[in-house]
């Protein structure tokens, strides 16, 4: 598939920064932002996404509850938790809410690439559910 794929990446800092770099990692790739989990349910609210990225430390909420409050209103949207603060007990907690994928942030340089793969992987699979 070579359809465009639209993120919306949530996270309290660096997000132009991130956005950035997801977007080198695939030329297929649109990437807007938001600082905390209310305006991140705001952008949803009014724009059209494949996939949200979020941080799980956000200024008003957590990562699951963010995604809770995502799956309450797009059961079916692709949710990648990718972040700095994880624990295992965080990521059981994300694969029972429903995450698509949780990812550790990585400081090897593979850290974006990792990222993009899985969005990639996320989206073509809800796609092809349909």
């Amino acid at each position: 598939m070579n359809e465009p794929i639209r993120i919306l990446f949530v996270a309290p800092t660096r997000t132009d920064r991130a956005a950035t770099l997801l977007e080198r990692e695939d030329e297929r790739f649109t990437t807007e932002t938001a600082a905390d989990g209310t305006r991140g349910l705001a952008r949803l609210a009014t724009g059209e996404f494949d996939c949200v990225v979020s941080e799980y430390g956000l200024p008003d909420a957590d990562g699951i509850e963010f995604l809770e409050s995502v799956r309450a209103e797009h059961p079916d949207l692709p949710f990648v938790l990718h972040t700095a603060t994880g624990s295992e007990a965080i990521a059981s907690d994300a694969i029972a809410a429903g995450v698509s994928d949780y990812l550790p942030k990585e400081s090897d340089g593979k850290g974006y690439e990792r990222l993009a793969s899985s969005i990639d992987e996320a989206v073509t699979h809800a796609r092809t559910r349909y």
